[in-house]
């Protein structure tokens, strides 16, 4: 079944998050809001007032505790050890200076870094013609570089029994002009040039530079009559406006993923009936969380709202991990600039993408200074079936994994209200209940593409529910971005004290 997406030229608009041991460092709701520091843990039991404790005598081969005080211990001293490594890392990562930004958050200064491809992707050349284009490997990462003028050739290898799905993202220079129908085109062809699938992405009417990607598919598709054998297929990518698109060469990031056949025969028909009300907003107060700078480095959040500041120009990435039976929704706030004058085209730009990069959904608004938001349109539940859809929208939520929620933030906003950074709020919602797959034959291609696993959920924590060692990751966060005199400060302190629960 082949797709497109042309006609979304006319709809306009459009950091690394630190992250240390695992876990994700994160400043307090509110610079500055205060809040209790940790403090040590009271003795087990202490002596009367005014009564001295006896030393207590020990042997050589009397042992110092008990085994369960042991371990205690233990445990204890790795726990210390670990948070120090923590803390350390921290310091190493964060800055001694901040923005304030609008709202009272507070974010690392520096100016708005550029997309972050996958780390260790091998470049791969894209070719004038057919006969020469080089394989591309299911469940790997390229990169690649898109020239004005061309169309560029890379080879799929496939079987009979697997879908397969290539998503190519276009990074191209900031500073060159771009118009609102320039972007990519992406489509996948058999071994005699038939179309399987074709997708453009562009720019929309923000005339910002950023990121874009299409994707493209060879299906399995019951009764199909196209693009079913096994064999040698072609993916080409090409500039979607070459005429009047910047002369230099474009950044490539691509993919290619598979997805094997169900073990059984289930529906051929997408859902016709689901709940298609528009979700309300996720209220609560939002935790700060720093977006990554790519889809490789994106920020994973779960259900809840979120804070970090976006400056003009850059695009902020999140993924959502979401199961089989959920639905996702997400809207994004921009905070009101200091002076309102002037107006920015599809300043704000919300954008989901599936698992396999393939765009969901996207929406735009303009922005005068003031606060706006944006958000995505009602989404069915995550079903295999919803690729039989007629609608794009329906038929790209076909399959559980990490959904990419992405915001840009266009160039234009600086023109007329400053560098920023600007508040940014994010919030997701997941409805429905997790339910079972659709019992796959065989492995994906990256191995779990397709699956929700404890460490996923456990990587994307719900806002409003910190740990200990979130807590203390807080208080860490709040110093790295402060002064850096308060923070050494407060770590003598904090680390004294630690070692003392320690021993």
């Amino acid at each position: 079944m082949g797709h497109g997406r042309s006609g979304r030229a006319a709809r306009a608009g459009e950091r690394e998050g630190w992250r240390v041991m695992g876990r994700w460092c994160t400043a307090w709701r509110h610079a500055g809001s205060g809040g209790a520091k940790p403090q040590p843990a009271a003795p087990a039991s202490a002596p009367a007032p005014g009564r001295r404790k006896a030393p207590r005598r020990r042997t050589a081969h009397a042992p110092r505790t008990g085994p369960a005080n042991r371990t205690a211990a233990v445990s204890r001293t790795a726990s210390v050890r670990r948070r120090l490594a923590v803390v350390t890392a921290v310091l190493a990562t964060a800055g001694a200076t901040a923005l304030a930004l609008p709202g009272g958050a507070a974010f690392a200064a520096g100016d708005a870094p550029g997309y972050a491809f996958a780390d260790g992707a091998p470049r791969i050349e894209g070719t004038k013609t057919a006969s020469d284009a080089a394989a591309l490997t299911a469940g790997a990462t390229y990169r690649s570089s898109l020239p004005r003028d061309g169309i560029l050739y890379y080879r799929l290898d496939l079987d009979a029994a697997s879908d397969a799905y290539v998503s190519v993202t276009a990074v191209p220079g900031s500073a060159g002009e771009v118009t609102a129908v320039d972007g990519i085109r992406v489509s996948v062809q058999d071994a005699e040039g038939g179309s399987c699938s074709s997708d453009s992405a562009t720019f929309g009417a923000a005339h910002s530079p950023r990121p874009v990607t299409a994707w493209g598919m060879r299906e399995i598709e019951p009764g199909g009559n196209r693009c079913q054998e096994p064999g040698t297929y072609y993916v080409t990518v090409e500039r979607a406006r070459p005429q009047d698109s910047p002369p230099e060469d474009w950044d490539l990031e691509l993919t290619v993923a598979t997805e094997p056949r169900p073990a059984r025969t289930g529906a051929t028909e997408a859902p016709e009936a689901w709940d298609s009300a528009s979700p309300e907003a996720v209220p609560g107060e939002p935790e700060p969380r720093r977006g990554g700078n790519g889809f490789a480095h994106a920020t994973p959040l779960g259900p809840g709202a979120w804070r970090d500041g976006i400056r003009p120009g850059q695009t902020l990435y999140y993924k959502v991990p979401v199961d089989w039976g959920r639905q996702i929704h997400a809207t994004a706030e921009l905070d009101g600039a200091r002076e309102v004058a002037g107006y920015a085209t599809g300043a704000l730009r919300l954008a989901l993408h599936n698992p396999v990069r393939g765009e969901v959904d996207d929406a735009a608004k303009g922005y005068t200074g003031r606060p706006v938001t944006v958000g995505l349109a009602a989404l069915p539940p995550v079903a295999y079936p919803n690729r039989y859809a007629t609608s794009g929208q329906v038929g790209a939520v076909r399959f559980a994994g990490d959904y990419y929620v992405v915001v840009h933030l266009a160039a234009q906003v600086a023109e007329d209200f400053g560098e920023g950074p600007f508040g940014l709020t994010l919030r997701v919602g997941l409805r429905g209940s997790a339910r079972s797959g659709p019992g796959y034959a065989g492995e994906s291609r990256p191995e779990g593409l397709f699956a929700v696993s404890a460490q996923d959920r456990a990587a994307a924590p719900e806002s409003g529910s910190p740990d200990d060692d979130d807590l203390a990751m807080k208080a860490v966060a709040v110093g790295g971005i402060g002064t850096g005199s308060l923070l050494l400060a407060g770590l003598t302190v904090w680390t004294a004290a630690a070692r003392r629960r320690a021993r």
